[in-house]
């Protein structure tokens, strides 16, 4: 019995032995598998396919695990990173491997105009190594045309239209609304321009924020119509002409949307997406599945950062650092800015002796005062370490964005950039109307007149008030005393273009908000002439995960891909999805009322984002 046992025991023990070794062995596969990043092969005749989905952004939102589950769930991509398709065709511009650069837009859902300026420009510098562009679209609405314009031909399909509108600013106003509920919104700003806090305290647009629409709105469409024309070799009014147009000319058609962007020059040929690819396999060839050779955009950015990675081991670096979304406190996901998070950021850069300079990238209507404070210094401390400081703004550093902008050494827009509306503002709603229609009411005792003072049912105290304007005067006075400061102007020049009012890139260009107009490239190239460094690499700089980090995100993203797999539209949770549908539209503005609404805090925040296309 004894041996009975013993040979069992020692069986246990081997077995035991063996499946911790698989399970090592299963474990290491996984750890080999989740960090295997290998490059993507390049046939030797291919088109690059820039097919972007969703909205072009400046920096992608949220973490890798909600993308992956997103994108799992749906099958789509709601963003697309504009740097790299940026990197990408620019990088393909001399391989002689890639011998066509193909856009298909009809997945593109729009884009800041300074964005796809970016875009624009790298498909020049692409055009112009002497290899053909080429556009496909089954319809193009505005943003997407303004892309495909720079394409050496442009095919639409028979069945299409471009359908160009123009730019306008239509707001939700909800003091109505509020007024119904029995919530009084209690307004503190400086500024007549600062029209942020309006939504909230107006049912229609005000005469300045009219006034500064019509500016900033009348140079957007400039911008758009002079560079369209210029790429299509078009007369400067012929953008203008096709669109008051259209009313007239495509009843006259019968209809025919496209023969009549044709008859306009606005496309080059007519073509369904069959011939469009056969078109594409003449230049490129057919691979084994009877399509033509390709390679997509997202897949080569990663071989044009591998070969970036080579090449900048020993070279002086340009750092470049996003600034997307909303100024937030404390820690931030990708898409927001977060005052702790964007500081740390900095302060690495200003830390690693490999960075000569720096380029931030603003695209923010701004937010909290006290985040863009803290991220104001570390960019301060910056430049007193003796590195070079370029902003480059995209579509939009306005209010809280142009704070952060202020202590650059060269600032840098593009003409149809929104910037400016230096001001600040508070907003206090107070719910005890709302609630004593519910049959809830305050009530209490305090020792000081400010106990109870921020207290949502009660109604706000004048001694609160008092606080509250001294504290959005004291701001507004260091905000002008900071642009003063940056732009070498004195406090009377900057109030006077400040009181909120909102500019276009140009127009801030020629009141001195603004040194120049230009792309990130242009600013890229102007950080590095102040570090007087030439043989230089731009590398844009992101948290610095560890091993284990990038472990989990990667583990994560490939769990969230087979859980949908497994569970398939449960993950949906349709009911839930169609009851808050009806919100979506004013999603934005609620939340931000509700973020505006915390108590004590000051906003330097622009409504302008909200244009109509």
């Amino acid at each position: 019995m004894r041996k009975i046992l013993y040979g069992l025991w020692r069986g246990l023990d081997v077995l035991r032995k063996v499946l911790v070794l698989v399970l090592l062995l299963a474990l290491a596969g996984l750890l080999i598998g989740v960090l295997h990043t290998s490059l993507p092969t390049v046939p030797e005749r291919a088109a690059l396919v820039v097919a972007p989905q969703g909205r072009l952004v400046e920096q992608l939102t949220g973490n890798p695990l909600d993308r992956a589950i997103e994108t799992a769930q749906t099958g789509a991509v709601d963003q697309t990173s504009l740097w790299s398709l940026v990197e990408a065709i620019r990088g393909a511009a001399h391989d002689a491997r890639i011998r066509v650069l193909v856009l298909d837009l009809d997945d593109m859902q729009g884009a800041g105009l300074p964005e796809l300026e970016e875009l624009a420009r790298a498909i020049d510098v692409f055009r112009a190594s002497g290899k053909p562009v080429l556009a496909y679209g089954g319809t193009y609405d505005q943003d997407q045309y303004f892309v495909a314009a720079h394409a050496s031909q442009i095919y639409l399909d028979p069945s299409g239209y471009v359908l160009i509108r123009g730019f306008g600013q239509y707001q939700l106003y909800f003091a109505g609304l509020l007024k119904k509920l029995g919530v009084h919104v209690h307004v503190f700003r400086i500024g007549k321009y600062k029209s942020a806090v309006e939504i909230f305290t107006r049912d229609d647009m005000s005469k300045a924020d009219h006034t500064q629409a019509v500016a900033y709105l009348d140079s957007m469409w400039s911008t758009y119509q002079r560079q369209v024309t210029a790429a299509r070799g078009l007369p400067g009014d012929a953008i203008a002409q096709y669109v008051a147009s259209l009313a007239k000319t495509v009843p006259a058609a019968d209809g025919d949307a496209a023969e009549v962007a044709l008859q306009d020059h606005l496309v080059s040929a007519l073509a369904d997406r069959e011939q469009f690819e056969h078109r594409v396999m003449a230049l490129v060839g057919v691979n084994k599945h009877g399509e033509f050779n390709a390679i997509s955009a997202q897949a080569y950015a990663q071989i044009v950062r591998a070969r970036q990675r080579v090449a900048r081991a020993d070279k002086p670096r340009v750092g470049v650092i996003v600034a997307a979304g909303d100024i937030l406190n404390g820690e931030q996901p990708p898409g927001r800015i977060g005052g702790a998070s964007l500081s740390r950021l900095i302060r690495a850069a200003r830390l690693d002796k490999r960075i000569k300079a720096v380029v931030l990238r603003i695209d923010s209507p701004g937010g909290s005062v006290t985040a863009a404070q803290e991220i104001y210094h570390q960019l301060v401390a910056l430049r007193r370490a003796g590195k070079p400081l370029v902003v480059s703004m995209g579509d939009l550093a306005a209010s809280g964005g142009y704070y952060i902008a202020a202590p650059a050494n060269q600032i840098w827009a593009s003409p149809a950039t929104i910037t400016g509306s230096i001001g600040i503002f508070a907003i206090i709603p107070t719910f005890g109307k709302a609630l004593a229609k519910i049959g809830v009411h305050s009530d209490g005792v305090g020792t000081t007149p400010l106990a109870g003072a921020l207290a949502i049912g009660q109604p706000l105290s004048p001694e609160a008030r008092v606080l509250i304007r001294s504290q959005i005067n004291r701001g507004y006075a260091q905000f002008v005393d900071r642009v003063a400061a940056g732009r070498h102007m004195t406090f009377a020049q900057v109030n006077a273009i400040g009181q909120g009012r909102v500019w276009s890139g140009a127009a801030a260009r020629r009141i001195g908000l603004v040194d120049h107009l230009g792309t990130l490239e242009d600013a890229v190239r102007a950080a590095a002439r102040l570090a007087k460094i030439k043989n230089y690499q731009m590398q844009f700089l992101h948290p610095r995960l560890s091993w284990a980090q990038q472990l989990l995100q990667r583990a994560q993203a490939r769990a969230a891909f087979a859980a949908v797999d497994l569970f398939g539209p449960r993950l949906h949770m349709p009911a839930l999805m169609a009851f808050a549908a009806p919100l979506r539209p004013y999603a934005h503005e609620l939340e931000t009322l509700a973020r505006f609404g915390t108590r004590g805090q000051m906003y330097a925040y622009c409504f302008c984002r909200s244009l109509a296309r």
